[in-house]
């Protein structure tokens, strides 16, 4: 059992049962006398919702993934080359292949608008940069990928070859610059619109949770207070009661007297 083994294992579990099945990863590895692999197991972190989602795909769809990171190979050399119509044509086939992964990875259900939108993220990253994609494929990220450039990476100065292309490779560039910059807005205000969505989705459910406490409350404050108003009338009439016979009684004991006196 060597680390990489037991992170595959670790990485294919839901970030809930992550911590668990951790612990359970260090015991083993303890018991068969491995303390440095029980060490680097336990350094290992929690996936968030979006790298677990990633981690699935790589496991479970490794030919869809390799189909998207293979254009991004290609939209990198295609960059680097200056490739008008190279590029042209890799970024149809980039949206295509993004849309196909996209769509296994919410299939697996559970990802909120959020999440969702860290998973585009990180796809978006490892197009365009070959570390990010690295590491998308060995599925064991523990957080969502970002990529804040505005070319895929390395965007190094095209070789002597590709200057028979002049002005069509740099007008390639400024578009798929103008695509990225606008791709990366249009990312920016997506997660905007789901930070705002969460946030709002909370306080509708706090409201709600208070909403429903109050209802209670108020259902058993006027319950009892019936029953205080119950209990009021009643001893308003126990005293009114009460008084009748304190009266009847002074009244006899004061006949008794007059008997007695009588008597003697």
């Amino acid at each position: 059992m060597d680390l990489d083994e037991v992170a595959g294992r670790l990485y294919a579990v839901p970030p809930a049962e992550f911590t668990a099945a951790r612990a359970a990863e260090v015991r083993a590895a303890k018991e068969a006398g491995d303390v440095r692999l029980s060490r680097d197991i336990a350094k290992l972190r929690k996936p968030t919702v979006s790298a677990w989602a990633v981690n699935r795909l790589a496991q479970e769809h490794p030919a869809e993934l390799a189909e998207l990171l293979g254009v991004g190979e290609r939209l990198r050399a295609a960059w680097q080359a200056q490739d008008a119509e190279a590029l042209a044509e890799l970024t149809r086939s980039r949206g295509e292949a993004t849309a196909k992964v996209a769509r296994l990875a919410r299939q697996a259900g559970g990802l909120s608008a959020a999440a969702a939108s860290e998973v585009d993220q990180t796809l978006d990253a490892a197009v365009v940069d070959a570390g990010a994609a690295d590491q998308v494929r060995a599925g064991r990220l523990a957080k969502p990928l970002n990529y804040s450039g505005f070319a895929p990476a390395p965007a190094t100065t095209p070789a002597t070859g590709a200057r028979g292309r002049g002005r069509g490779g740099k007008d390639a560039a400024a578009e798929a610059r103008a695509e990225a910059e606008a791709r990366q807005a249009r990312e920016a205000k997506e997660a905007k619109e789901a930070r705002k969505a969460k946030e709002r989705a909370e306080a509708e459910a706090a409201h709600r949770e208070w909403a429903e406490a109050l209802e209670s409350v108020t259902r058993d404050h006027d319950e009892r207070a019936e029953k205080v108003a119950r209990l009021e009338r009643k001893l308003a009439k126990a005293r009114k009661r009460l008084e009748e016979v304190r009266q009847r009684l002074e009244v006899t004991r004061r006949e008794e007297r007059h008997a007695r006196r009588r008597l003697d």
